[in-house]
């Protein structure tokens, strides 16, 4: 079979649709919007009739992931790195660039930072200013507009937890090293999540935020620099490269298809019982890593051998998260069995290594 992308946007759309949620007419600002899950977000955003306004910087997106979009008469992109200023509604400011005809935003959707794990060491401080600096300015767009505030941070904010604390939830308050080679981006999250909450002290910010746990789908990126487990695990299998797992491959992660974590999403964007709430999306069903690579060899019928190399520093034994405040607040959970996820990812990496 060939992926086709439509298929699953359009499966966000009818259960959105179901939920009778809409964002029609609305005005969005997506920061990294051209990303993984920024894209799907736009996707969403521009077919149910919002004004989606797509700014990224391709520091980690790819203008191929929202060039289509530029047909569409109510989506804008705009070339900016958030961790600069960048004011709505003004012709001139002394501090940053202006995009005077934009007067009113509904709604903020920050989204902006590289989020591999092999990147932390090769780009350390955009991660750190993204998720800082990137999220003071998107906050104060927000603040300007009295836009609700949305935050995708992220499970690397409780690090490496006990036993006792998987399935991880929200309450848990992180076993994290703050000079690690992971700290860019696990200590930014944090400081993303403080950032809100003095805004929604000192401002009375409407915000929401989300930690991600280990997510997968077309218009991920892939590649030996990136570390993303599922991309490069596919990748090396359609060509028959030695699959290579760290340490002994008992590590758990828990993978959740793009078309539940974007639906998620738009669940925590729409609900007020959300309102000043962290929640949890993810898929609480864990998988060891070495049980990942067997699946995806028995899927694409590699010939690849699995290798076994030295585990990263600071590399989390275990991540699953707590889901009970997602079932909660939105009544949501993951629908998508792993394999049928897989499936989906296999073809659409097929189809972009034919096309490359």
């Amino acid at each position: 079979m060939n992926y086709d992308i439509e298929k699953d946007i359009s499966e966000i759309l009818d259960r959105l649709e179901k939920d009778n949620i809409s964002f029609n007419n609305q005005t969005v600002l997506v920061t990294g919007g051209a990303g993984f899950l920024g894209s799907w977000v736009c996707d969403v955003l521009v077919r149910q009739g919002a004004y989606c306004i797509c700014l990224d910087n391709f520091a980690s997106g790819k203008f191929e992931n929202i060039e289509h979009l530029r047909d569409f008469a109510n989506f804008r992109f705009i070339n900016h790195d958030i961790s600069k200023p960048i004011y709505f509604g003004f012709s001139n400011h002394p501090e940053g660039i202006c995009i005077g005809d934009i007067k009113k935003l509904d709604i903020i959707m920050h989204m902006a930072s590289r989020a591999s794990p092999f990147e932390f060491r090769q780009y350390p401080i955009p991660i750190l200013k993204s998720n800082t600096l990137g999220t003071m300015n998107a906050l104060g767009i927000a603040k300007a507009h009295n836009a609700l505030f949305f935050y995708t941070s992220t499970s690397e904010v409780y690090g490496n937890p006990p036993e006792e604390a998987v399935p991880t939830p929200e309450t848990y308050f992180g076993n994290v090293n703050p000079v690690g080679p992971r700290s860019c981006y696990d200590e930014s999250k944090r400081a993303g999540e403080a950032f809100i909450k003095a805004y929604e002290l000192q401002h009375n910010m409407r915000a929401k935020i989300v930690r991600i746990f280990n997510t997968s789908g077309p218009r991920i990126r892939y590649g030996a620099e990136f570390g993303r487990v599922i991309p490069n695990f596919i990748h090396q299998a359609l060509n028959d490269l030695d699959i290579t797992v760290f340490g002994d491959g008992s590590q758990t992660r828990s993978f959740t298809y793009v078309i539940d974590e974007i639906e998620g999403f738009f669940k925590i964007v729409d609900r007020d019982e959300a309102l000043g709430e962290v929640i949890n999306l993810g898929n609480n069903k864990e998988y060891t890593i070495l049980e990942l690579a067997e699946i995806i060899l028995e899927l694409t019928g590699s010939n690849s051998e699995i290798i076994f190399k030295p585990l990263p520093i600071d590399d989390p034994e275990r991540r699953c998260p707590d889901l009970k405040k997602a079932k909660q607040l939105l009544d949501w959970e993951p629908q998508t069995p792993l394999k049928e996820g897989l499936k989906k990812t296999i073809e659409w990496f097929k189809d972009l290594e034919k096309n490359e």
